[in-house]
């Protein structure tokens, strides 16, 4: 039996609570579309309308990120920290700007609308055409942090 690896970050980004809500209201509007063919098509299309709209709202909220002692995991990516150079962290207007008009079409992205933070991560491997990694999160300071932690040890 194998251990676990040991993590030095781990973060998942969630769908905030209002996208359950919305949801839930889908819900609501599949049972009032079917409800001329009676309280059951209406109960039926409430349980299908919730559940549809709730796998994509978990699906969206299925994203990621981890660094272990060698590589950065962004959901399904495995990024070498050798491969790895500077660290930008983003907040604000400025991860929003490198989310749209700053952004290069050839770097790999983990983009959720919903967070607002962000890190740009430098590409140093020279058989990758990737020139970064930018990676949506919660606390961009932290993952910066140990993104350095994890290249020193």
């Amino acid at each position: 039996m194998t251990s676990p690896v040991p993590l030095a970050y781990d973060e998942r980004l969630t769908a905030p609570r209002t996208w359950w809500l919305i949801a839930v209201a889908v819900g609501f509007s599949m049972a009032l579309i079917v409800l001329p063919y009676g309280g059951l098509a209406a109960l039926g299309g409430f349980g299908v309308g919730t559940l549809v709209a709730c796998m994509w709202v978990s699906a969206q909220g299925s994203s990621r990120i981890r660094i272990t002692h060698d590589q950065l995991i962004a959901d399904q990516a495995r990024i070498p920290l050798t491969a790895l150079g500077d660290v930008l962290v983003l907040e604000g207007e400025e991860a929003r700007a490198w989310r749209t008009y700053k952004a290069d079409l050839r770097a790999h992205t983990l983009m959720r609308s919903y967070v607002t933070g962000a890190v740009r991560i430098e590409n140093t491997d020279p058989d990758d055409p990737t020139p970064y990694i930018f990676l949506s999160t919660r606390t961009p300071q932290a993952l910066a942090d140990a993104l350095g932690h994890a290249r020193t040890a």
